[in-house]
């Protein structure tokens, strides 16, 4: 039986979904550690979490998480960047340590932090990586995850798709300096640049074929689809639905709930289209705030799954655990990205016709078109039977005792 070490960046999403996986290994006998930044908590889940110790000079974790509600313009993007590679560097820095105080031995990394690769080659440990967001795995005609281009495997789409790798890496080049100087510090034969180089032999996705971008064989990921709990979807209500309206379930995660005017607009906006409005916004607004949103159940936190399945519209941010979490159940997407992948998974939606973006104008007649839509609400249908059908966290849980056998 192996113990995993899970490292992932800082935020929910991304834990919950490697929290899943972590804990279907722990039951199959295997033991599964959170190791994580200074600072970082986890939720909702029984495995045991150890973080490396902060540094002087490290940013602090509570600034980071605030930054990353915000993360817009040229300027957000560069102060993403920076505050990555600082985690990294104290994940390496610490990380070594942590592990072999704790009997790692083997990693189970988000392809997001790069840090994961980078201990896994430092200690010779066996390494898993997982796209709890977009996959970052290149192929032609598929955009970068955080750009809302469309698929286009033409010689221009390839080559367009070409210069925005090499300005993305132009703009990371904080990054690269801190993968190229933990290369060299933990004594690595080969020196990484990028998190593409940091990733393990094994890779799985949440993904499936029927959502992500078209992709040739063999695909670079097993597509295994939502890592969830079997528990999430349970979960009892604490409102009444109202079987007279359709339910239109609206979150914009954990980091970009927090935007009083963006909610007050589609709170009017639904009750104008005739239905009824359930927020979750994450813990991001004040009691008076929530109080001011106008017609609708508003609450911080809510059973995403239990509310879907009894929904026949989701208006989201486009984070990647929320947008398969509607399609699993079958519900079409309007979507309103802000930040980090949030752009491509838009993208996708509106290339597989699972939903529209938040166009300028009539909001009103977009939400009653999509309640209406018979063809959209067949298609999400259909996905949500590939989705069932990829295994989820069972069959990544295989995948992973498969690539330690």
């Amino acid at each position: 039986m192996a113990h995993f070490g899970l490292i992932c960046p800082p935020f929910t999403a991304h834990v919950n979904s490697l929290a899943a996986l972590g804990e279907e290994l722990v039951r199959r006998g295997h033991r599964a550690t959170f190791v994580l930044n200074a600072g970082a908590e986890v939720h909702g889940t029984s495995l045991p979490l150890v973080h490396v110790p902060s540094r002087p000079g490290d940013p602090p974790l509570t600034r980071v998480l605030h930054s990353a509600t915000r993360p817009t313009g040229l300027g957000g993007t560069l102060r993403t960047i920076a505050d990555g590679a600082a985690l990294t560097s104290q994940l390496c820095a610490g990380g070594p340590a942590v592990l072999r105080e704790h009997g790692i031995d083997a990693i189970i990394g988000d392809q997001l932090e790069p840090a994961a690769g980078l201990l896994a080659r430092a200690l010779g440990l066996p390494q898993v990586s997982v796209a709890c967001a977009l996959p970052i795995d290149p192929s032609p005609g598929v955009p970068l995850p955080f750009l809302d281009w469309p698929f286009d495997d033409s010689a221009k789409g390839v080559e367009r798709a070409r210069f925005a790798e090499m300005t993305g890496k132009v703009i990371s080049w904080r990054q690269r300096a801190a993968l190229i100087r933990w290369s060299q510090r933990l004594g690595l034969r080969k020196i990484v640049r990028t998190p593409l180089d940091c990733l393990g032999s094994v890779r799985l996705a949440q993904v499936v074929r029927g959502y992500d971008f078209p992709r040739p064989e063999p695909m670079p990921f097993h597509a295994v689809g939502p890592l969830r709990r079997s528990s999430d979807e349970e979960g009892a209500l604490p409102f009444t639905p109202d079987p007279s309206r359709p339910l239109v379930f609206a979150t914009f995660g954990t980091l970009q709930g927090g935007r009083p005017q963006v909610w007050r607009r589609l709170s009017e906006a639904v009750a104008a289209a005739g239905a009824q409005l359930v927020i979750a916004h994450g813990g991001q607004l004040s009691a008076a705030d929530a109080a001011a949103i106008g017609p609708g159940e508003i609450h911080a936190f809510l059973p995403y799954r239990a509310i879907l399945r009894r929904a026949a519209l989701c208006i989201c941010h486009g984070g990647s655990n929320t947008v398969l979490d509607a399609l699993a159940c079958g519900v079409p997407l309007l979507v309103q990205p802000f930040a980090f992948d949030q752009k491509g998974n838009a993208a996708r939606v509106v290339h597989h016709r699972l939903g529209e973006r938040v166009r300028r104008g009539d909001l009103v007649t977009q939400i009653k078109r999509l309640l209406a839509d018979q063809e959209t609400k067949r298609r999400c249908l259909n996905l949500a039977d590939e989705i069932a059908a990829a295994g989820g966290t069972a069959r990544a849980a295989d995948l992973v005792e498969r690539a330690l056998a």
